[in-house]
């Protein structure tokens, strides 16, 4: 019988060392080829919120997420996005599991930003600004020291006392000091690695402000119509996205200027996972470069297997009869 879990479930089988070289081999056989997912489906629904399809093909499974965003379930105390992750069998069909996948896209995408900075960031880089206060920007801050040496952390958001709670929130647990800035350009002043985890429709960040030799992960938007980077910020940058098919219509931030300009996108050197497979990546000291996270549906089913199989490993979950 399938299994159900719930986010508690979730939480006991899932943890950021084993995510990020998961995502980084996930990415790799997924810009080979070897992995199968069409770009995601989304629907418009009533009181500002969207609804999204994200069905994939990993290995001897597959499944799909359906997810929701709802801006306005913050005024509520609610989540913005709320997930469900289907699990089947990719011999039979059967279902293997229906688990919660709110913390799942929540850790794969700081997991798959780790990789970005891995693959891409200076291997010295240890100042990180994060522009946002939310799930993103914990699971960031969690997953970037994972993968590089932090010496600084600095924080901004929109509204200061979410920064200011943040700062505190995080301090016992981080490995060096965390601050808080008035603005997004005292934020990322020197800063070696940059997150932008906001729900910015307009950008918040602007390239002047970007120091020479920044790794950026620009993560917060997934629409055509918004972004949070600036058109300077993308056109001084070599780019590098998660599925090229899915940034020729969700990825705002790289759209947007590539309208206004009359580009083809042409500053997108490729896929991340190609960098994860061998390619080169970063190639001067100074330059910047910049990652566009759009989310996956194989990052997702990646981390739905691993969860049920330790699930099942370890006696977590409930079997459920349908």
């Amino acid at each position: 019988m399938p299994l159900l879990l719930s986010e508690a479930d979730v939480a006991r089988c899932l943890d950021m060392e084993s995510l990020i070289p998961l995502m980084r081999e996930t990415l790799a056989r997924f810009s080979r080829g070897e992995l199968v997912q069409p770009v995601r489906q989304a629907l418009h629904v009533s009181g500002g919120g969207a609804y999204g399809v994200m069905p994939a093909a990993v290995g001897g499974v597959f499944g799909q997420k359906s997810v929701v965003f709802f801006p306005s379930n913050a005024a509520l105390g609610l989540p913005t996005h709320l997930a469900t992750i289907l699990l089947l069998d990719g011999k039979t069909g059967a279902l293997l599991a229906i688990m919660d996948g709110r913390l799942i896209t929540e850790m794969r995408t700081a997991a798959v930003s780790a990789v970005s900075v891995d693959l891409l960031a200076r291997p010295d880089a240890s100042r990180l600004a994060i522009l946002g206060s939310g799930v993103q920007a914990k699971a960031h801050l969690e997953a970037v020291g994972l993968v590089r040496k932090l010496s600084s952390v600095t924080v901004w958001s929109r509204t200061a006392p979410n920064a200011e709670r943040f700062a505190r929130a995080m301090a016992g647990g981080a490995a060096c000091p965390i601050a808080t800035a008035a603005s997004v350009r005292e934020a990322v002043k020197d800063a070696d690695i940059i997150v932008t985890a906001t729900s910015a429709r307009e950008p918040v960040l602007e390239g002047a402000w970007v120091a020479p030799g920044a790794h950026l992960c620009v993560v917060g938007s997934s629409s055509p119509k918004w972004r949070e980077v600036d058109t300077a910020t993308v056109t001084m940058s070599r780019v590098w996205v998660d599925t090229w098919d899915a940034a020729q219509v969700e990825a705002g931030d790289l759209l947007i200027p590539a309208a206004a300009e009359g580009y083809d996108l042409d500053w997108v050197v490729g896929e991340l996972g190609e960098v994860a497979g061998g390619a080169p990546g970063r190639t001067s000291r100074e330059e910047v470069t910049l990652f566009k996270s759009l989310g996956m549906g194989v990052e997702d089913v990646a981390s739905a297997d691993l969860v049920y199989s330790r699930a099942r490993e370890r006696g977590v979950g409930r079997e459920v009869d349908l």
